[in-house]
């Protein structure tokens, strides 16, 4: 019996992967200003994968692509032991015209785990993308009582 697959699932196990970028916390943390770039060629997809250690941390992001619009999606895995199939699809995949605007996002970290904002282009037969990306991360405040007399 087929079950039905989230497009975002079907693409991870059966898409052409160009670019996986692995981040920590430390990473995003020491990202600096600047933005990044990302290669995606045409009829395939390239990831970011960030690994999370602790619940509480808000991930946030900036993008923009060229020569034209991408797709784009979040999903989630407990582990990298955690079969693809088991993620979970946190923003279903979206066709932003961020060739035209930055597209800004964040997702408060609920799990330990591996969040992965996927870039895909698979909708694209012959156009390569490029996306310049900027993520940040915010710790919670958690106020302790010790400045209390």
């Amino acid at each position: 019996v087929p079950t039905v697959q989230d497009s975002e699932i079907n693409l991870l196990k059966s898409g052409e992967v160009t670019m996986s970028v692995p981040l920590s916390l430390d990473d995003i943390a020491q990202f600096g200003d600047g933005t990044r770039e990302l290669f995606i060629k045409s009829s395939s997809y390239s990831v970011i994968t960030v690994a999370v250690g602790d619940c509480g941390p808000t991930i946030s992001w900036m993008f923009s692509s060229e020569p034209k619009s991408i797709s784009f999606s979040v999903v989630y895995r407990d582990s990298t032991d955690t079969p693809v199939e088991q993620s979970k699809v946190l923003i279903p995949l979206t066709r932003c015209s961020s060739h035209k605007e930055t597209i800004q996002g964040q997702l408060k970290v609920r799990h330990p785990g591996l969040y992965t904002l996927i870039f895909d282009n698979s909708f694209s037969r012959f156009i390569s993308k490029k996306v310049f990306y900027h993520l940040t991360m915010e710790k919670p405040i958690i106020y302790d009582g010790s400045d209390f007399p």
